[in-house]
């Protein structure tokens, strides 16, 4: 367990946060994280930056996420891992396909050739909008209050997808599962990051399992190959309790 301090914070929405902080510790992009705060849980995170100055991206939905935004320079946090296997980053013209906070775990990635799908629920909660030039940023919100008034899959049908090398997308398991139905059946190299509920971080407790998939040995990361006939994707996850709840996507 590493014991973390701020060393500052910005604002990026409501209720998003980054942190900043010094960490020696080489991460891939798209691996995760354990963070801990002492006497209120753990939670699985993965890191916006991962160079010397490393960040990670909180929105608030839980006691835990909520005490992280409220953390400022100075205090304290523990982290253990990296865990998980991250990216296989490919060089030339990619496109990054982020949903809300999911963005983040993607923004590693991001070069001159990357062009970027962001996604909210409305314009107040676009994140990470200001890492892109306006030519290669196409904005999609479910109210339309910003860019697109629709969902990224729906997006998708008025692009061609053929200039992109690889494809990156991370978000809510509804909007992976819809545009992974989009890209299935076309010649594209895609990636997808899960979300799903993780206590151990390491393979032990099965929490995360997702058809027979451990997302936090095996992923977070899987191929669009690894996802096309999964039983479970798109359509059951775990609560922390392991109740399994149905997504009602089929």
């Amino acid at each position: 367990m590493n014991r973390i301090t701020v060393e500052r914070v910005k604002d990026e929405a409501k209720n998003v946060r980054t942190l900043f902080f010094r960490w020696d510790q080489k991460i891939s992009a798209g691996q995760f994280v354990m963070v801990w705060l002492p006497g209120l849980g753990e939670i699985p995170m993965s890191l916006s930056y991962i160079g010397s100055l490393k960040g990670i991206t909180v929105k608030a939905y839980g006691k835990t996420s909520q005490a992280m935004i409220e953390l400022q320079p100075g205090n304290e946090f523990f982290i253990r891992g990296p865990y998980g296997n991250g990216f296989q980053v490919e060089s030339g013209r990619k496109l990054l396909i982020g949903g809300g906070s999911g963005i983040a775990s993607l923004l590693p990635i991001a070069d001159s050739e990357t062009d970027a799908i962001i996604s909210a629920k409305t314009r107040d909660e676009i994140i990470f909008a200001d890492r892109f030039p306006d030519s290669r940023l196409f904005l999609a919100t479910d109210d339309g209050s910003a860019g697109f008034h629709g969902f990224p899959h729906d997006l998708l049908d008025r692009m061609d997808l053929s200039v992109y090398r690889k494809i990156y997308v991370c978000g809510p398991e509804q909007m992976l599962y819809r545009v992974m139905l989009k890209l299935k059946d076309r010649q594209v190299d895609a990636e997808f990051s899960l979300e799903r509920t993780m206590k151990c971080g390491i393979g032990i407790c099965d929490s995360c399992s997702v058809g027979g998939l451990q997302v936090c040995k095996q992923g977070p990361v899987f191929s669009i190959e690894q996802l096309r006939d999964n039983p479970e994707f798109g359509i059951y996850r775990t609560t922390y309790s392991g109740k399994r709840i149905s997504l009602n996507m089929k």
